[in-house]
């Protein structure tokens, strides 16, 4: 077997080759820190109606419990920066605003075909075994990132880099073989605000603190039924997600080109008609969306969203879009519908 270093060398040569914008190592056992934080989180309630996060708490805490032989974990970031400004569409109460990570392909899937490569380099090239993940399992991958290197957590809670910003997703290789770990990350945000205070729905009560339940992140995605009508009017066009944070966030002057084609926004995804996405089916919402994440939330939750928007876009020429969904067969849609209604009469 290779010595560790010569490895990793090797090892972070090939990630980069991957189209990987940083490799780090930690030992699974660098985030102490995680255990308080997690139960601070839940105990407030600012998962809401994210319960998975309350199950499996002593693997979400503990990384060495998901898989006690791991020695290594590898933690990658691959940039999905933006060749536009996310938040220019949001001029425009017509259109729809999409995050920029869902303007394409679902990066679980790119992320994950491209940590299986790397670790089937790594055991053709040194042997062990491996585990890989992308925000599909209890794993603390932001806290393993800060401990291996890649970023620290901003106040905005996300992985912020002074290499690439804070427009990448993470992934990690669990490994048994033992690797040089990297240092940890130290705090660079400093005195800014700027994340803090671009929220519009005011969801940090804290610095490095989220409130997922005023989240549009979380509202727009997770969040079933209605939302609290003091919150709709702050979604503005936003239907899917929110990038105001991350947008705001001066460190990504540094911002990383995204390597894979595939995560440029389409273009029928920039700034898409706001009446032309709420009269979608089931079936013209699945074609759409096919191979997006968006999918994931169905019709019903995604048009509600387009509803919320047009009742704040303030234009009356959508008032009959909406009146034509207040008999919406789902609940939550119809209510949507009347409540957009009744904001453009």
């Amino acid at each position: 077997m290779k010595s560790g270093s010569s490895l990793k060398d090797k090892l972070v040569t090939q990630a980069l080759s991957e189209g990987f914008v940083s490799c780090r190592i930690c030992r699974p056992w660098d985030v102490p820190q995680v255990p308080p934080r997690l139960e601070a989180f839940l105990q407030a309630g600012f998962h809401g109606q994210m319960g998975w996060m309350a199950e499996r708490t002593h693997w979400r805490g503990d990384p060495t419990a998901l898989w006690p032989e791991a020695q290594s974990v590898i933690m990658l970031a691959e940039s999905y920066a933006p060749e536009h400004d996310p938040t220019e569409v949001l001029d425009y109460p017509d259109r729809a605003a999409i995050s920029v990570y869902a303007q394409n392909k679902d990066y679980h899937d790119l992320v994950k075909k491209r940590l299986k490569r790397l670790a089937r380099w790594l055991i053709a090239e040194a042997g062990g075994e491996v585990k890989v993940f992308v925000d599909t399992a209890p794993v603390p991958e932001k806290a393993l990132g800060h401990a291996a290197g890649l970023g620290w957590q901003g106040k905005h809670t996300n992985l912020v880099s002074r290499d690439w910003g804070n427009w990448a997703f993470i992934g990690s290789i669990f490994t048994t073989l033992d690797l040089p770990a990297d240092m940890a990350e130290v705090d660079h945000c400093g005195s800014c605000r700027a994340c803090l205070d671009s929220c519009p729905t005011n969801a940090f009560p804290a610095p490095y603190q989220l409130d997922a339940r005023r989240c549009i992140s979380y509202l727009t995605i997770e969040h079933k039924g209605p939302v609290d009508e003091e919150l709709r009017a702050k979604l503005g066009n936003r239907i899917y997600g929110c990038d105001d944070c991350l947008a705001a966030c001066p460190w990504n002057k540094f911002a990383v080109a995204a390597s894979d084609i595939r995560y440029a926004a389409r273009d029928d995804f920039k700034a898409p008609s706001l009446a032309e996405l709420a009269v979608l089916d089931d079936a013209a919402f699945r074609a759409k969306f096919s191979g997006s994440p968006i999918k994931r939330i169905g019709r019903d939750r995604f048009v509600r969203n387009v509803l919320y928007a047009i009742g704040n876009s303030g234009m009356a020429s959508l008032r009959p879009v909406a009146q034509g969904l207040v008999e919406d067969p789902d609940p939550t849609v119809a209510d949507a519908a009347r409540w957009a209604v009744k904001q453009l009469s």
